[in-house]
């Protein structure tokens, strides 16, 4: 039942995310909620050195396509559930792999890439089962790098036991625990970095690495 529900939420969020798709990129979207976590994240996989890359739940590809442009990775990966995505992120670039598949069940095999980053997405994912699958398809010592909302007050969080139905905003704690039980190191967590009238938008960057 809850796996036949967890499907149903997934194609509803698809489908939403397929909709509102041309709207993704403007400007001031981009600029003020998106670009600051893309920008932390760029900064991890910078610092780590990472050759092998996907970006899970990539959207119009706009993160994937910067990976390329200022990384040069051997590889670069976008994967998402959404077609009305997809086909915005196949315009935008022809170098990057533009992939579709659930975070869930990510089309890799075991220990093939060296980071699995994902931004604005977490939240809606199965998050034990995104986890244990990012752990699955990256090397010993690869990088993991997640943003997701994440209320700042306690008294917000979603009932636990309404988890992932069809969001749920962990609470850093939670988040932390969620990595280490998946095989994960955690090295890094913190706010991301915004103008203080921005902060509204309350996200949290986890970085941790395959132990």
């Amino acid at each position: 039942m809850m796996a036949a529900q967890r499907r149903g939420l997934n194609d509803a969020v698809t489908r939403m995310w397929s909709f509102v798709a041309p709207a993704y990129d403007l400007p001031f979207l981009q600029r003020w909620v998106y670009r600051p976590p893309h920008n932390e994240v760029i900064a991890q996989l910078r610092a780590h050195g990472s050759r092998r890359i996907a970006d899970i739940a990539c959207g119009t590809g706009i993160l994937s396509d910067r990976i390329e442009r200022e990384l040069h990775p051997d590889e670069i990966y976008g994967v998402d559930m959404s077609d009305g995505m997809l086909n915005q992120a196949r315009a935008r670039s022809g170098r990057v792999r533009w992939l579709r598949a659930p975070a869930e069940q990510l089309p890799f095999d075991d220990g093939t890439l060296d980071a699995v980053v994902t931004t604005s997405a977490f939240h809606f994912f199965d998050q034990p089962a995104a986890l244990r699958e990012f752990h699955r398809v990256l090397r010993a010592g690869g990088l993991v790098a997640v943003s997701a909302l994440s209320t700042r007050q306690p008294r917000l969080q979603v009932p636990s036991a309404n988890r992932w139905k069809p969001q749920h905003n962990a609470s850093p704690a939670e988040t932390r625990a969620l990595f280490e039980e998946a095989g994960f190191a955690v090295s890094d967590q913190h706010r991301i970095r915004r103008p203080a009238w921005a902060r509204i938008v309350s996200d949290l960057i986890t970085v941790g690495t395959k132990r």
